[in-house]
């Protein structure tokens, strides 16, 4: 696939559109880009997010492999 090939398609489809529902469709499909994860989540998801970094600070944790070799032996 010719990238620029494609980009200058799209370009000249966008200038012959009158379509204000198209446009609009472009536009939400560059902001939805440029979303960061953490603004998608709930204030309680970010709440047991940043809990858990401090648990980590603190030590509070098990190691994957340790975790794994508990269960299998």
């Amino acid at each position: 696939m010719d990238i620029q090939f494609e980009k200058s398609e799209l370009m000249k489809k966008l200038e012959k559109t009158n379509d204000i529902s198209i446009i609009k469709a472009i536009k939400n499909i560059f902001k939805s880009e440029k979303k960061d994860f953490w603004d998608e989540l709930t204030q309680e998801q970010k709440d047991e997010i940043e809990e858990g970094e401090r648990q980590i600070e603190r030590g509070e944790f098990v190691d994957f492999e340790e975790f794994i070799q508990k269960y299998i032996e």
